[in-house]
């Protein structure tokens, strides 16, 4: 097996919420990779001996006073750069271009024109589609640099350095929103840096099975059930590593999904043969929660709760020293609790938002630096079931964040009718693989409806159905009508005090994927 750092770019954060983004697509052509601080040294960056750089973007704008900025000394490098948006400003700024802010502000979808042939455009076609977001904008290039690309309102969308091997790119190439961003980046790995594509999602595999064997010991790890892919990886890992060692601790905090603490109890029992802990809690969870309606103070409380449970079952495991949780980076992310970079907190999330500073346990979070689909085709190289690898995400805080305002039982037992109303209709239709997660959202509001010759003011269904490769952004499903005219009918015929669906046909961005 090659060496990890055989082959390996990093990526210099400087406060995107694609950092980690660009870093997966950079892992989707083999290619090891790595997220820094943007202020790493040109020293470090040496004795790291990486392929290449990429700096990411950022909300700042680099002739603003205490603007992030790099080592100048990165240039000197002779080391391949490619600048993703602010990246590629900070590139033009420090070597010698004018950045300003644009005449026209560029957000979303526009048509790029490649103006000049180069390696980093090679196979693309001459148009094509890029998704843009800044406000700033290279207004002139020095004579050093040589423009590749244009749009309508940006003139100097993409760039390379006339002598050295250092590229800018204004659009994102790192989002599904522009198409044939993988290739530019194939062809900045391979063509530019020289990359041969050694690394395997396996190789991580295997690395942190030895790591957790090496920090672990002889002590005793426990891991946090949900009955999603995300902890269940997790488990499947830490049993790889220390087998026996391994105690599972499921939370029936009365969040979960319809016949959800049934499933997770079944599938741990007779598939892991786990030593599994269930503590029944959702009288305390409601107790929690009961008359806050504000949606981080929901998760605060949550996480909270948890730990607590947990906690208390933990302390009845001799030897149990270290606590596993299924975190994933794009949790990281939008919660701001990348230790690389600064990135604005989008919510919080219990795995790593909630936790109380006295915590006893010392965190394994194995698949923080992956996003959900690299979990998916890790848990099969492990030989989980598919059921499992293939089950729709669920957020940590469960129904508390689909049951919008206050949450009481009686709202939960509706959310909870109506969720699985939706589930079963997507499934009998096929097209539960072909759509990323779809459920049911509680309104805090009513509205008026006639049933019967009674006129009704009852609750009002939010449902949502997305496509999405990373869960850093996402499209909403198109679903055929007759399903949507099915699941409809359903949960007003059959969910009691709903009188009302409709459908959310909002992205991400600008929309988050869960309403809270």
């Amino acid at each position: 097996m090659p060496r990890l750092a055989d082959e390996k770019v990093l990526v210099l954060d400087f406060g995107s919420q694609y950092a980690q983004l660009i870093a997966r697509r950079v892992r989707q052509q083999q290619v090891y990779c790595e997220i820094v601080r943007h202020d790493i040294s040109a020293e470090r960056v040496r004795e790291i001996g990486p392929k290449g750089l990429i700096l990411s973007g950022g909300p700042s704008s680099v002739y603003e006073a205490g603007a992030p900025k790099c080592d100048p000394e990165l240039f000197r490098l002779g080391l391949p750069v490619l600048g993703i948006c602010y990246g590629m400003q900070l590139i033009a700024d420090a070597l010698g271009s004018r950045v300003q802010s644009a005449p026209a502000r560029e957000y979303g979808r526009a048509q790029c024109r490649v103006t000049a042939a180069d390696a980093l455009f090679e196979g693309v076609p001459e148009t094509i589609e890029v998704w843009m977001s800044h406000g700033d904008q290279v207004a002139q290039v020095s004579e050093e640099f040589q423009p590749l690309a244009a749009t309508a309102t940006c003139p100097v969308a993409a760039v390379k350095h006339r002598r050295l091997p250092i590229y800018g790119l204004q659009f994102h190439p790192e989002v599904t929103h522009t198409p044939h961003g993988s290739e530019l980046l194939r062809n900045f790995l391979t063509k530019v840096c020289g990359c041969a594509g050694t690394w395997k999602l396996g190789d991580f595999a295997d690395e942190t099975i030895r790591r957790i064997r090496a920090e672990v010991g002889e002590s005793r790890v426990i891991c946090g059930l949900s009955g999603g892919v995300d902890s269940a990886v997790v488990a499947a890992l830490l049993a790889r590593a220390i087998g026996p060692r391994l105690s599972c601790i499921l939370v029936d905090n009365g969040l979960l999904r319809k016949a959800e603490a049934e499933s997770v109890i079944k599938e741990f029992s007779d598939h892991f043969k786990t030593d599994l802990h269930v503590v029944q809690a959702e009288d305390r969870f409601l107790a929690a929660l009961a008359g806050e309606t504000r949606p981080q103070e929901k998760r605060r409380k949550i996480g909270h709760a948890f730990i607590e449970c947990f906690a208390a079952e933990a302390a009845k495991i001799e030897n149990a020293r270290f606590l596993a949780q299924g975190t994933l980076y794009p949790d990281v992310i939008e919660s701001g609790g990348s230790k690389d970079g600064p990135a604005a907190t989008i919510k919080l999330h219990h795995n790593v938002g909630g936790l109380p500073e006295d915590l006893v346990f010392t965190l394994i979070e194995p698949l923080r630096d992956l996003f959900k689909d690299e979990v998916r085709r890790l848990g099969l190289q492990l030989g989980l079931p598919e059921d499992i690898v293939w089950r729709h995400p669920f957020p940590g805080p469960g129904l508390a964040v689909r049951c919008l305002g206050e949450v009481t039982r009686e709202r939960l037992d509706t959310i909870r009718e109506a969720d699985a109303i939706v589930v079963e209709e997507i499934k009998a239709a096929g097209l539960y693989r072909e759509t990323s997660q779809s459920f049911a959202v509680l309104l805090p509001i009513q509205s008026v409806g006639v049933m019967g010759d009674a006129r009704t003011y009852e609750d009002a269904v939010a449902v949502r159905s997305i496509q999405s490769e990373d869960f850093m952004t996402a499209d909403w499903s198109h679903l055929p009508y007759d399903v949507l005219a099915r699941i409809s009918t359903r949960i007003i015929n059959e969910v009691p005090g709903v009188n009302r669906v409709v459908y959310d046909i909002s992205s991400k961005p600008p929309a988050t994927i869960e309403w809270e």
